[in-house]
C-alpha cells in the first residue's frame, strides 16, 4: 500500500503521543486531529493516570479539538490515531463528524473500523467519514507490542 507523505507526516505526531502515552505506563496510542495543515489538537491514552475508562487518545484529542476551534463539530477535520478506533471512539468521530479518519495498526480485538465491526461506515449512520487505514502499521503496532511485551515480563 502507497502510503501518502502527508499522512505519514501526521502519523508521525500521533506517533509521539503514542510514545509518550508508553512512557507515562498507560497504553501507547496517541492521536492529533488536522484542520487544514495544522495540527489544532493532540492527546495520548490517559486511562489509568485519569482513573477513567472513556480516557482514550481519540477522546481526549476530540474534546481539544472542540475547545481550539470553538465549534460543535469538526468538519473540515482529519484524525489520526495510531490504533483502530473502539466502538465509543468511532461513535464520538461520526457525531463529531470528522471529514477523515487515518489509523495505523488494526485491532483484532476492539477496532470498530472494518477489524471486529464497522461504525465508522455503518449504512444506517447519518455520517460516515473517509477511512485510511494501515498507515505506518508497522511502527505502530511495534510500540503496542513491546509495551504489552515488557508488562508481561
Amino acid at each position: 500500500m502507497r502510503i501518502d507523505e502527508r499522512d505519514a507526516v501526521f502519523m508521525t505526531s500521533a506517533l509521539d503521543e503514542a510514545r509518550a502515552a508508553a512512557s507515562a505506563g498507560e497504553v501507547p496510542v496517541g492521536a492529533v486531529v488536522v484542520f487544514g495543515d495544522t495540527i489544532v489538537a493532540r492527546a495520548a491514552n490517559r486511562m489509568r493516570r485519569d482513573n477513567e475508562a472513556t480516557a482514550h487518545a481519540e477522546s481526549l484529542a476530540i474534546r481539544a479539538a472542540y475547545l481550539t476551534l470553538g465549534r460543535p463539530r469538526l468538519e473540515g477535520c482529519t484524525l489520526y490515531v495510531t490504533l483502530e478506533p473502539c466502538a465509543m471512539c468511532a461513535g464520538a468521530i461520526v457525531l463529531a463528524r470528522f471529514d477523515r479518519i487515518v489509523f495505523g495498526a488494526w485491532d483484532e480485538k476492539a477496532g470498530m473500523a472494518g477489524s471486529v465491526g464497522d461504525l465508522l461506515r455503518h449504512p444506517r449512520l447519518n455520517h460516515r467519514p473517509e477511512v485510511t487505514a494501515g498507515v505506518c502499521a508497522d511502527e505502530c503496532g511495534a510500540l503496542l507490542t513491546a509495551f504489552f511485551a515488557a508488562r508481561r515480563q
